[in-house]
């Protein structure tokens, strides 16, 4: 029988878990550990994920966890896109999603391109080859390769140049990204960069995927965790029932859903103090984490978050809820901070996002110019 909790717990137990309520100073492997990876298609914004829950990281200590200390990757994982996450994690990412997201591969580039699997095969050997002398970047590789391939995978390589060519040595955690060279990025052989890492079996793996998820963005359901991940649910749906004695059902507010077990008491105990205002960047985890937004905007607000062409606009958030959105601009001598609420703005409230967005133009390094509309 479900257990009845309010919405606010909930929301107080999410901000914790995603390290947003203002408590602790994680170091950004741990954030990137307990938020499942933060997306990466844009650097500067994975490196605000972090920041929005560490006002005290730097930008130089988060590359240099990526490109020196290497405790953090860079790769292709949850719904075809870019995240970091612990480098520890690489393998069980890595086996968790593999195998549908190679067939997804297979079935575009056959349909594009007249692409088979054999061939696909042919083209990862290509690059695992070239890879063995050092880093290289997109076009190095194509220079490397392309004499090796079909002539199918040639023309796929014309519709699709960029990532799509060397996403199935991503998928099978054959090769990660490097650092960037200018401003290309390069790709480096995965056992080369993060040495260390083990098999996972499959099933391991997603279990331990969707017990991340969960203790991350619980409670939620079985669609929410497919939409995180990009997960078919005809091919989750029994990792769910294998992991259902861990599961305890939760009523919120009349909507099902489910947590961890071991998570319980702290949702019961959860309790909001006062509401943390927080400036989420585009493509924030929190913001990600559920197939409906209704816990996070109003829906007359929605499309100014979540618009089209799965772009995720930057948020302001109080207390788990979006009361805004907001920009910024670097320019000459300064960093243009322009906030726009969706109502109007107590002083309290105002005084925060000043608060806020000083301590973003410090970690960007530039004198703040803060604008917010009426």
């Amino acid at each position: 029988m479900s257990r009845p909790i309010f919405s606010s717990q909930v929301a107080a137990f999410r901000l914790a878990r995603q390290h947003l309520n203002g408590k602790g100073r994680a170091n950004v492997v741990t954030l990137c550990r307990d938020v499942g990876g933060v997306q990466a298609q844009v650097s500067s914004a994975a490196e605000l994920q972090l920041w929005a829950r560490n006002h005290a990281l730097t930008g130089a200590g988060i590359q240099a966890a990526l490109w020196n200390q290497r405790t953090l990757v860079k790769t292709s994982l949850m719904r075809q896109t870019l995240h970091w996450i612990p480098a520890s994690e690489f393998s069980l990412y890595i086996a968790a999603l593999q195998r549908s997201r190679l067939a997804f591969l297979r079935r575009i580039m056959w349909k594009y391109a007249s692409v088979a699997p054999r061939q696909i095969d042919t083209l990862t050997a290509a690059i695992v080859e070239a890879l063995a002398d050092g880093p290289l970047t997109r076009r190095e590789l194509a220079e490397r390769i392309t004499p090796r391939v079909s002539k199918q995978v040639r023309k796929w390589m014309k519709i699709a140049w960029g990532i799509m060519t060397v996403r199935p040595a991503l998928v099978e955690g054959l090769i990660c990204y490097g650092p960037d060279r200018g401003p290309e990025p390069t790709f480096v052989l995965a056992d080369r960069w993060l040495p260390g890492q083990k098999e996972v079996d499959e099933a391991e793996a997603q279990r331990f995927l969707l017990r991340r998820y969960l203790s991350s963005f619980g409670p939620a359901a079985l669609r929410d965790f497919c939409k995180w991940a990009g997960l078919p649910v005809r091919e989750t749906a029994s990792v769910w029932e294998d992991l259902r004695p861990e599961l305890i059902e939760i009523s919120v507010e009349g909507r099902e859903s489910w947590l961890l077990r071991r998570d319980q008491a702290a949702l019961e105990n959860s309790q909001g103090d006062e509401p943390q205002l927080r400036l989420l960047p585009s493509f924030d985890p929190f913001l990600l984490g559920h197939a409906a937004k209704d816990h996070i905007v109003e829906a007359r607000h929605y499309k100014r978050i979540f618009r089209a062409g799965a772009r995720v606009s930057p948020a302001v958030l109080l207390g788990g809820r979006a009361i805004g959105i907001w920009s910024h601009t670097r320019g000459a001598k300064s960093l243009l901070v322009e906030v726009r609420p969706f109502a109007a703005l107590s002083k309290p409230v105002r005084a925060r996002i000043e608060e806020e967005a000083t301590s973003l133009a410090r970690f960007l390094g530039a004198p703040l110019q803060l604008s917010i509309a009426r």
